[in-house]
């Protein structure tokens, strides 16, 4: 028998998954995934499906969102992505994500009420300043330098 350990993630992975488990990112990946599901019946109900119910391209597009969400330097204080300063998805991603939201936003409000107005209520929240990189704390003086010449 083959039995090979798959290394042991990476302490950023750890990260990552770590801040995917927030109450509002978690809300936000189920918006995503219900979005993409109404998207998924409507336009490819033929494709097999995985078990969300979405075909291989539809998956795809999940998967990558989920990533990006996972490394969202906001966290759990992000805006919506129409709102954010920092545009994280490429741009064929973008605009996929930009078509399924313009089929399932208005569906949302009569199967899934509750995610879209907590999508609506997030979209009105003032997008956050960007933030600094991980190091910009560390780099900048902790107080600014004198003019004193001894």
């Amino acid at each position: 028998m083959d039995t090979e350990a798959s290394p042991p993630p990476s302490p950023g992975a750890l990260k990552r998954a770590a801040r995917l488990q927030t109450p509002r990112l978690q809300r936000e990946q189920a918006t995503v995934r219900a979005m993409l599901r109404l998207y998924c019946a409507d336009h490819h109900g033929h494709a097999a499906t995985d078990a969300d119910g979405l075909c291989p391209e539809c998956a795809g597009l999940l998967a990558y969102t989920r990533k990006r969400l996972a490394g969202c330097p906001f966290g759990p204080e992000k805006p919506t992505c129409a709102n954010c300063r920092i545009h994280c998805y490429g741009p064929q991603q973008r605009e996929a994500v930009r078509v399924v939201m313009r089929h399932a936003g208005p569906r949302m409000l009569l199967r899934h009420p509750l995610l879209a107005i907590a999508h609506l209520v997030d979209g009105r929240r003032a997008a956050p300043p960007k933030p600094r990189g991980v190091h910009a704390a560390d780099a900048a003086p902790a107080e600014p330098p004198t003019d004193a010449t001894p």
